[in-house]
């Protein structure tokens, strides 16, 4: 089973890092692979925490948006179906 992270937990890991500290001891520590650390690296580099929280919640909220114009898109070609067989 996956362990999920934190983002303060990432973004400790990734200032242990920038200070000096190994990557495989940091994923030996965390029970991580390398390529989850440069993953979450490229993600998380130059972050601080409540950035990384407001980034989270940007994708949470442009993920609904997304499903909201989705439907409605969905719906206004229905509506443009009935409209033409009835012509």
């Amino acid at each position: 089973m996956k362990k999920r992270y934190t983002e303060e937990q990432i973004i400790g890991a990734i200032k242990e890092h920038e200070a000096g500290a190994k990557v495989d001891d940091i994923c030996r520590s965390l029970g991580i692979s390398t390529g989850t650390f440069y993953n979450w690296r490229s993600k998380y580099a130059g972050l601080e925490v409540n950035e990384a929280k407001r980034l989270r919640e940007l994708e949470s909220e442009n993920s609904k948006l997304k499903k909201l114009l989705a439907e409605k898109l969905l719906e206004n070609e229905a509506m443009k179906d009935v409209l033409q067989k009835k012509w």
